[in-house]
């Protein structure tokens, strides 16, 4: 697929192709589009590779007044910055770059503090558009309006993100692997290590083994957890999660009303397992997972946004007797200092990423992914974006 930007559109506007979706839940149309030149403090990204993070699906499938039509999704990728604004220090055109949806302005005192990665800045930004200035970068070729989406957008060949949305990283990594550590896999395995912190010989029960669950198991893993239990409805997974280091199994459909998954797991692990991650979204599964902690000591940590926006309520009595529920957003990881870390280790050797990707595609069969992943037959598409 050819874009009509040539060396000298530094400062234009670009003609390129988009899968630009108008209405809720429906098909994307790959579309011609202008993208604006950055603006002080952004850069414009020619995007190589994007994937396919059950996010865009939940968003893709939200009416108004939270979705926000006609829009471009995308927030998993890789590219090579185009062209800079002004102002901006940290990115050159030609600099391989991760766009990310979590911003890291590293001046701000949440940005400089190690107690959390919120970014006091633009963290709380509700924007559907750019973050500073609340204006979009993209329009269809009659002059609509195309939203942004978290502040990335990557299924467009061409996207416009602020530097606190963008990370530098090494060439030296191939890019599809790259791409995995935008999102998902860099939430699970950044929930492991950093947040929970799970030491060796812990036990650790994961509800929900998609990709940011399995991300989840291999941070553990490689923390020297002993037992790794995977809770899923679909018992293909648990074939799937001993690849990335699942030990055991267990399926809430077999279990039973006099024995739930939460006394199953306790009798797994001693009475309760020493961390439990809720990988999907569901006040119930959150519920589950902080009654198959231990009492005394036991961690749940959500990861998963609750889809229908129901409350977690947990018991103060369990509370005061030394079990605890943290959240996970983007695995309490800064991007701009933590990501580099996880490609060292991939790099090293340390951390395998190839597991991840079961599918690729071009940027033509786009919706194909989409239906991947609602069959669950996914975990990482790979969306190329010259192919």
């Amino acid at each position: 697929m050819e874009s009509h930007c040539t060396p000298e559109m530094a400062g234009k506007v670009i003609r390129c192709k988009a899968a630009v979706c108008r209405n809720p839940g429906e098909p994307l149309m790959i579309e011609e589009i202008e993208v604006d030149p950055p603006k002080a403090w952004e850069v414009r990204i020619k995007i190589i590779c994007t994937s396919l993070c059950h996010s865009d699906l939940s968003f893709w499938k939200m009416k108004a007044p939270i979705g926000l039509f006609p829009r471009i999704f995308g927030h998993e990728a890789v590219g090579v910055v185009e062209s800079v604004g002004e102002h901006v220090e940290e990115l050159i055109k030609g600099d391989l770059v991760l766009p990310v949806f979590q911003p890291n302005c590293r001046k701000c005192r949440d940005c400089m503090s190690e107690k959390s990665n919120a970014c006091s800045v633009f963290g709380k930004n509700i924007s559907p558009d750019m973050p500073r200035d609340r204006t979009s970068r993209f329009k269809d070729l009659k002059g609509e309006v195309l939203h942004h989406f978290v502040g990335v957008s990557s299924f467009s060949e061409y996207t416009v993100v602020d530097e606190a949305h963008a990370v530098k990283i090494t060439p030296d990594i191939p890019v599809d692997k790259a791409c995995l550590l935008s999102c998902g896999v860099s939430t699970g395995l950044g929930s492991a290590w950093k947040v929970a912190a799970v030491e060796e010989g812990s036990t650790v029960a994961i509800f929900g083994l998609g990709a940011v669950g399995l991300a989840v198991a291999v941070g553990a893993r490689l923390r020297g957890a002993s037992k790794i239990i995977g809770v899923d409805l679909n018992p293909e997974k648990f074939e799937i999660g001993k690849k990335f280091g699942v030990t055991d199994f267990v399926n809430p459909a077999t279990c039973t009303a006099e024995k739930p998954v939460s006394e199953v797991i306790k009798e797994m692990t001693d009475k309760g397992a020493d961390y439990c991650f809720e990988c999907i979204g569901l006040a119930s599964l959150m519920q589950d997972a902080f009654e198959s902690s231990r009492e005394g000591w036991g961690k749940t940590v959500i990861i998963g946004v609750e889809m229908h926006g129901s409350p977690l309520t947990v018991s103060s009595y369990e509370l005061l007797r030394g079990k605890s529920v943290v959240g996970s957003f983007f695995g309490g990881l800064k991007p701009k200092s933590d990501i580099p870390l996880l490609i060292k280790k991939y790099l090293d050797k340390e951390l395998s990423l190839d597991e991840f990707i079961t599918h690729e595609l071009s940027f033509q069969e786009i919706n194909k992914a989409f239906e991947l992943l609602q069959a669950g037959k996914s975990l990482r598409c790979i969306i190329w974006m010259d192919r």
